[in-house]
């Protein structure tokens, strides 16, 4: 059986099934929403397939008959209608004014009335006026109620949002200008679809559109984008042969909406093309800069991101006047839900991050914004990282932790109060952690708390409490070593930089705090008797005015089974 052509890029619905391209049937999701409901909004992350989905609507409505034969919903729709559609595509280029939203919009109102035969309303009508005419201009030229579908509704607000009261605020008040004109016509619509990265709340966009059904987190349209394991396994069988499955599956899969959990089509087609190459392939195609400064900026606990809870009031919708960081990272696709639950009879979403290739790539992402360097500022660091884990070399590690916070530019401080914050020591070495494929268990619990950072690799195991000190006392990673305030001219503590302890504190050194917890409390039980290579509790404490490590103890677990 020969496979068929890979749709890489590919948007049109047409195009696909005439040329022969490989394509997953999402066509009871259309049937199901056209026979049961008239007007919806999804939300999903970039490049996910709303845009192929929505010209899929486009060519149902429109009567393209032949172009549906063997589909799910061939037998199901009555071909003798056809309804005209107007469609709005604000996906390409970027607008940065109301002016260029309104020419923008002045465009997409002729190109429609082009599309249909319609002679369009005078050009001095507002554009609330024009969309209105163009409505009931379609409907009565054609007998038919219209279908309205809007693909990527709020790229032109996300592409100024770090000018929220500014640019945005003016672009969303154009759109809303726009969106608006649909609750006035309701009797010439049969059908509306928006779809968009985020979910805006209806008072903010759409003035009242309340009629638009919400199908973010339906678990009956769970994967109408997205590819399931069955979609893998069956249309994409032929170009996945020999895969390791396991893999692929942690790399890719994992993106859950309430249902069956999707992998990110954009990922699977560039995987199956560089020949099952893992890459970061969905990563690559956008520039999250935004959404990290965001992070860095609100100190955002970054080990808190694998197991958030959030109530549908926060996951729900989103305003530029008040940015809630794990609004945005839910949205775009950097966080999904991994469970749920019913508190105080509010319904709760556990979230994590959803797979291999989001966690990696995102992680070294926010390591570039903590060094202030670019990609290549951050190889020599996290190579160094990773060979002292693998082998199990904790003074090597320790070493290598100092050198990593020696080398952030005093100018990453400038203005804010990041190094008096513990989370922010935390937040760097877990973004180390995570972009080395490290396993990484954030704020482990065991029967007596819960430490810090537990980090396995190849077999070894480091149990991390981490603490922070203001100033209060000169730093210490040995005996004889002293780490100066001045981040940029650190001199090199001579002799060890860490010091390996046994049961008792040598005299006249203070006691490392982070490693006494450890021990008090017993954290690395749960990883006692297990076959580990090696288990070592490791207590770090950091120094504000240093903005460097005060102490590094450390201690090898004997108990553990070798």
């Amino acid at each position: 059986m020969t496979a068929r052509k890979l749709p890489i890029g590919l948007q049109t619905f047409s195009e696909i099934i005439e040329q022969g391209y490989a394509y997953v049937d999402k066509t009871a999701h259309a049937w199901a929403m056209a026979s049961q409901g008239k007007s919806y909004f999804l939300s999903r992350p970039r490049r996910f397939g709303k845009s192929l989905f929505l010209d899929t609507l486009k060519e149902l409505f429109e009567g393209s008959e032949a172009l549906f034969r063997g589909l799910y919903i061939h037998e199901r729709w009555d071909w003798s209608r056809r309804h005209p559609v107007i469609r709005f595509d604000f996906s390409a280029g970027v607008l940065r004014n109301r002016e260029e939203l309104d020419q923008r919009i002045d465009w997409l109102l002729r190109d429609n009335a082009r599309r249909l035969g319609l002679i369009e309303a005078e050009r001095d009508t507002d554009i609330p006026g024009r969309f209105a005419g163009l409505i009931q201009g379609a409907r009565a030229a054609t007998g038919q109620s219209v279908v309205i579908l809007v693909d990527e509704y709020d790229k032109p607000i996300l592409d100024n949002i770090t000018d929220p009261t500014g640019a945005a605020a003016e672009i969303r008040e154009g759109l809303k200008n726009l969106y608006s004109v649909m609750k006035g016509h309701d009797a010439d619509i049969r059908f509306v679809f928006m779809t968009g990265v985020t979910k805006f709340s209806k008072v903010s966009l759409f003035s009242g559109l309340n009629q638009l059904e919400d199908l973010t987190l339906d678990e009956r349209f769970a994967t109408l984008c997205g590819y399931t394991q069955s979609d893998l396994e069956t249309t994409f069988g032929e170009h996945l042969r020999g895969v390791d499955w396991a893999r692929l599956k942690q790399w890719y899969n994992g993106y859950g909406f309430l249902g069956e959990p999707v992998y990110n089509p954009f990922d699977i087609l560039l995987f199956i093309a560089k020949g099952q190459r893992f890459r970061p392939y969905w990563f690559e195609t956008g520039n999250p800069s935004f959404l990290i400064e965001l992070l860095r900026a609100r100190q955002t606990f970054l080990p808190s991101l694998e197991g958030i809870e959030a109530s549908e009031e926060i996951l729900d919708s989103f305003d530029i006047e008040r940015v809630d960081p794990v609004t945005l990272l839910f949205q775009t696709g950097y966080l999904t839900i991994d469970s749920t639950r019913w508190r105080r009879s509010r319904l709760l979403y556990r979230l994590r991050l959803p797979n291999q290739e989001v966690k990696m790539a995102l992680a070294d992402h926010l390591i570039d914004a903590y060094l202030g360097t670019l990609a290549s500022g951050r190889d020599a660091r996290q190579d160094a990282l990773y060979d002292c884990l693998r082998q199990g070399d904790v003074d090597g590690l320790i070493e290598a932790i100092r050198r990593l916070f020696a080398g952030i530019p005093w100018r990453n401080f400038t203005g804010n109060d990041l190094p008096e914050s513990e989370g922010y020591y935390a937040s760097v070495l877990y973004a180390f952690f995570v972009s080395l494929n490290a396993e990484i268990i954030p704020e482990d619990i065991s029967n007596h708390g819960q430490v810090d950072l537990t980090v396995k690799l190849e077999g070894y195991v480091y149990v991390i409490e981490i603490k922070l000190q203001r100033g209060s006392r000169p730093a210490r990673l040995s005996s004889g070593g002293t780490v100066h305030s001045d981040a940029e001219t650190q001199a090199k503590p001579k002799g060890r930089q860490s010091r390996k302890t046994d049961d008792a504190t040598p005299t006249g050194e203070p006691a490392n705090p982070a490693l006494a917890q450890i021990r008090a409390r017993d954290y690395s039980a749960k990883y006692r008797g297990l076959s580990n290579k090696g288990l070592f509790e490791l207590g770090l404490v950091f120094d504000s005015q240093a903005r460097n490590l005060a102490q590094a103890d450390w201690r090898a677990d004997h108990h553990n089974a070798s």
